[in-house]
């Protein structure tokens, strides 16, 4: 007697890669929450709107009183040119008046928080998530990338516009290729995604890792290998891409005076030492937000037994093992993970940059991380009201304390002394409240600072010029001039090794004038 064969199971069939999303959101859904959040947006953010320019503000072009009367070319013609004709839109509506220009940043906040919510929407019909708790878990995401509070260093600072306006053009490119409406690119579609890609990576060079992301997501979500082939219409030209980011990008670092491998105080194998350790006191940021500071005090790990380095490089390289063999089972916590790891590689792997650690580079990893607790939320068997009734919680908890945080960012005296007290033996938050003080009319406490500083690192051409603003306030001409002096001595031995230091050549302007050699 014959034996029959046991009929094979058959896998079931995986969910198209692009299957429109089901029913839900209508377009008018999406108008009442972008005002929703935009009103949210702007009472959060309220105190740094009124609050001044901080730290390398009054660095930047538009305090030149010469660049205000150049035309727009003049602005664009250097480096990050959308950013530059962003100061000068700003410029030439408010003149040195910050809110317009904070109002900008928040602005551009509001625009990649929308945007974010499209990509994890998207994301999450990957993952077949369907009905309300794909809405609500998207609007979550894209709340928390909004209202975290280590998010107000990248919104309230002017000069970190860098940050809010290349992400958007990469939150934008990103959602671009994942609504595209056909599961295979077309031109037109990978025409905009290298548009975008350009717009980002000439606003901040460390969105070229725009193509590795996209690459991941169709690893994960676009059928692997055979999806990526598919779409050889955006890989092939945004490969190419990449290349000519990749030589601007070392182009960049080579004439950077803050970053690259020339730096002076740390080599690229003790940054990626430090950065073992930095990369979990992000995810501990973004966890526990307490313990915000404009500037760390972190010692460099010299060698990968100092202050514990092995540890975290072995605690990143079980997360990366995990996140890999876990990624069938947990999809999107495993994308999130790979994402963070590959957005924090340009400041944050084995290119030197003077500061260890800083929060505004978490702005454009906060796309990735939602994701992991997304992953989790959305295997919550709760109902969808009280779903969104304790992820409300979460987001008015997040906003409350992005809030406070931006009560520091509101003025430079509360921003400096919160500074000096999590590091009260660093140099430069000490100078800056010395500066924060003279500002305010405080000028025999600025000059205490300015004392204490000059004591803790030697002087550069900035605190010699600041010390003697003080020095002039309270009345002591020759104290002054001695520092005035100094400041242009300095000045003139950087601009030997950078012409275009800027920041220098206003000082020189400025002295000058102090000293009458004008």
């Amino acid at each position: 007697m014959k034996k029959r064969r046991r009929p094979v199971e058959k896998p079931p069939p995986r969910a198209a890669p692009l299957r429109p999303p089901a029913g839900g959101l209508r377009w008018w859904h999406c108008l009442w929450g972008l005002a929703a959040a935009l009103v949210i947006l702007l009472e959060v953010y309220q105190p740094a709107l009124r609050g001044p320019f901080v730290f390398d503000d009054p660095y930047l072009p538009f305090t030149d009183p010469d660049a205000l009367e150049r035309p727009l070319k003049h602005w664009i013609g250097g480096v990050r040119p959308l950013l530059m004709a962003s100061f000068w839109l700003n410029a030439r509506l408010s003149g040195m008046e910050p809110y317009t220009y904070h109002l900008f940043n928040v602005l551009l906040h509001w625009v990649s928080g929308f945007l974010v919510f499209l990509v994890v929407r998207r994301l999450l019909v990957y993952a077949g998530t369907e009905g309300a708790s794909r809405e609500i878990l998207a609007v979550f995401a894209a709340g928390v990338f909004l209202l975290h509070p280590v998010q107000t260093e990248s919104v309230a600072y002017v000069a970190s516009r860098s940050e809010a306006l290349s992400v958007m053009f990469f939150s934008g490119a990103l959602a671009l290729y994942l609504w595209r409406r056909r599961e295979v690119v077309s031109w037109p579609v990978a025409a905009g995604v290298l548009l975008l890609f350009g717009a980002a990576v000439t606003t901040k060079e460390h969105t070229a890792v725009l193509p590795a992301l996209l690459l991941l997501t169709d690893l994960f979500f676009g059928g692997g290998v055979a999806g990526v082939r598919r779409n050889w219409r955006l890989y092939v030209p945004v490969a190419v891409g990449g290349a000519l980011a990749l030589r601007f990008v070392w182009r960049v670092l080579g004439h950077a005076d803050t970053a690259g491998f020339k730096l002076a105080e740390v080599t690229w194998y003790e940054y990626f030492f430090t950065q073992c350790r930095m990369l979990w006191r992000y995810l501990r940021l973004f966890v526990l937000p307490i313990g915000q500071t404009i500037d760390y005090d972190v010692p460099w790990s010299r060698s990968l037994l100092e202050h514990g380095a092995v540890f975290g490089l072995a605690g990143l390289l079980a997360l990366a093992v995990a996140a890999f063999l876990l990624r069938r089972r947990y999809p999107l916590a495993s994308y999130g993970v790979f994402a963070f790891l590959l957005l924090m590689a340009p400041t944050s792997s084995v290119a030197p940059i003077v500061d260890p650690i800083a929060e505004r580079r978490m702005y454009l990893p906060l796309l990735g991380l939602p994701l992991v607790a997304v992953e989790f939320l959305r295997r919550w068997r709760i109902r969808p009201v009280a779903l969104a009734a304790a992820l409300g919680g979460i987001l008015v908890l997040a906003g409350a304390l992005a809030q406070q945080r931006n009560r520091v960012w509101g003025s430079d005296v509360a921003l400096w002394e919160d500074a000096v007290a999590h590091a009260p033996g660093k140099y430069r938050p000490r100078s800056q409240l010395a500066f924060a003080y003279f500002k305010a009319g405080r000028c025999a406490e600025a000059e205490r600072h300015y004392e204490i500083a000059s004591r803790l690192a030697a002087p550069d051409y900035r605190l010699y010029y600041n010390w003697g603003l003080a020095h002039t306030c309270l009345g002591r001409t020759q104290d002054a001039r001695r520092q005035y002096l100094a400041a242009l001595e300095d000045c003139r031995r950087q601009l030997e090794r950078d012409p275009n230091n800027q920041a220098a050549r206003q000082i020189v302007r400025l002295v000058e004038e102090r000293l009458g050699l004008r």
